[in-house]
């Protein structure tokens, strides 16, 4: 049996505005959150689950924010399952919903 809290998930970001703002936020929602800069994109890890709350988003931008449509620019990859409704972005290992 695989142990989910090993398995590493998270989205992979243009390194913009706002892709930066995101990776700002799921660091401080997310305490085991790495993050790897590769100059044009930033890879984000996590174990077993990543989240994502457009109200800390939106205060780190300063402006109004739609979840999912505005998050489509930035959002390059992920690793794991993502879920996404319009006050949360979620990225979880398989079977830890």
């Amino acid at each position: 049996m695989t142990n989910l809290k090993a398995i590493n998930v998270g989205p992979v970001l243009v390194a913009s505005e706002l892709g930066r703002a995101m990776a700002e936020v799921i660091c401080d929602e997310n305490a085991d959150a790495v993050v790897t800069d590769r100059g044009s994109y930033l890879r984000i890890l996590v174990p077993s689950r990543c989240t994502l709350t457009r109200s800390r988003l939106e205060a780190a931008l300063q402006r109004r924010i739609a979840f999912p449509s505005d998050l489509e620019p930035a959002l390059v990859s992920f690793k794991g399952a993502f879920e996404v409704d319009s006050e949360r972005a979620c990225w979880h290992a398989r079977g830890s919903e």
